[in-house]
């Protein structure tokens, strides 16, 4: 066994650990930053795929608001490192941002690669050391941080620790939970971990699945109680996911966990009025197949028709002998039961986790004094569209100052 001793040891290479890094370098700490994967910011460069959202445009209250039960623990961090100052910091290190039309925030690149590189190319350029294939297994019985590597065990003794771990969601990219077990042996209380921004599973005809495995809805409106959200979902393999869908995932989510399933109900073509929507049914439908007056008078897609379908199997219903008064409510509120949530390891985020009350203000354990936690792995959730990432970029901040003044205090 092997051991090497460094001022601060940040353990998790994402957004909220590589900003942590960043503070303390600034700060004029010797930092050293340990993954278990090969490479740093892979969930980071996931997240990127279909073009990085940084952050949201909109006034800070109603982005504050996003974080729903979390907004009171979280509103200094933001506060302290904004949407703007995000967007700066990724202008200083060459990558332009702009607002989209719906008001989240991208770099013009509009991928991660770029972003991760330059960051951290000026990391290194800061003094900061990063061992990477490291997968942390806790603290020894001499209080330091153990870790499993390719050349066997190997031990560290920071001063201070910055735990920025993840949550459950894509664990193949390094966030596996794992770090649940370790911190409930120190005593530290954790809200199981589950999935957010996910997805749900639905009961699909074998039919329907095959044929529409894939396929968008798009211009749906999705309601569910008093939430209501317009936006795209797609048809999966085992239910149905998308961006509408995860507005309402955490609605949805509690709904299911508490009664097993839950009805949600789906707009079809929710820009028409009800009004000139049965004017459109109630025109003559002659030798056309059902599908195709839909297609043609409504305007519906085949996997619109499909979904119409597919309600009216499960609930004994005949589409062709409808009333167009009938029908066109069908269309705007056809009944989708959700059975499930999809396994966690799909979903984009992370519920659960690290509770408030376990830390201090500035993001340290109570139970484990010069030991902070920040990003995912903290007990909150916010929908996509930016609000992820700048709570993961200002946790991070805030515990890597917060470990600045825990030195200061030591010396």
């Amino acid at each position: 066994m092997s051991s090497h001793s460094k001022n601060i040891a940040i353990v998790g290479a994402g957004p909220a650990g590589l900003m942590a890094a960043e503070v303390l370098a600034q700060g004029g700490a010797a930092v050293s930053v340990y993954d278990a994967m090969p490479s740093a910011g892979r969930k980071f460069l996931m997240a990127g795929r279909g073009g990085l959202n940084l952050t949201h445009s909109e006034p800070l209250p109603q982005f504050l608001a996003r974080y729903r039960e979390a907004m009171p623990h979280l509103k200094a961090a933001i506060e302290a490192f904004p949407p703007q100052a995000l967007r700066d910091w990724s202008e200083a290190l060459g990558q332009e941002t702009f607002v989209g039309s719906s008001g989240r925030v991208f770099p013009k690149a509009f991928k991660a690669s770029p972003l991760l590189r330059a960051w951290l190319r000026r990391l290194v350029s800061q003094g900061v050391q990063f061992a990477l294939r490291h997968r942390w297994t806790g603290w020894d019985e001499q209080s330091r941080l153990r870790f499993e590597t390719p050349g066997g065990p190997f031990v560290v003794e920071p001063r201070a620790t910055v735990l920025a771990l993840g949550g459950a969601s894509w664990p193949r990219l390094g966030s596996d939970g794992t770090w649940t077990e370790t911190l409930a042996a120190e005593r530290v209380k954790i809200s199981p971990l589950r999935p957010a921004n996910s997805g749900f599973t639905v009961g699909w005809s074998e039919i329907f699945r095959d044929r529409f495995e894939g396929q968008p809805l798009k211009g749906v409106t999705l309601t569910f109680g008093a939430h209501t959200v317009r936006g795209e979902a797609i048809v999966t393999r085992t239910g149905i996911e998308g961006g509408a869908i995860y507005a309402l995932s955490a609605e949805l989510r509690m709904a299911v966990v508490s009664s097993g399933h839950v009805t949600l109900d789906v707009a079809l073509r929710p820009d028409l009025e009800r009004g000139d929507l049965i004017a459109r049914l109630s025109a003559p439908k002659g030798k056309q197949s059902l599908s195709n007056f839909l297609r043609k008078a409504a305007h519906l897609s085949p996997v619109a028709i499909g979904l119409l379908q597919e309600a009216a199997k499960a609930h004994g219903l005949s589409l062709s002998s409808l009333p167009p008064a009938d029908l066109a409510r069908l269309i705007n509120a056809v009944p989708l039961e959700l059975t499930g949530t999809a396994p966690i390891a799909r979903a984009i985020s992370t519920a659960g986790g690290v509770p408030f009350d376990e830390l201090d203000a500035d993001f340290m354990f109570r139970r484990l004094p010069g030991v902070f936690a920040a990003g995912e792995m903290l007990d909150w959730e916010a929908p996509t569209g930016g609000y992820l990432l700048q709570a993961s970029f200002a946790t991070g901040t805030v515990a890597g100052r917060g470990a600045l003044k825990w030195l200061e205090r030591k010396i």
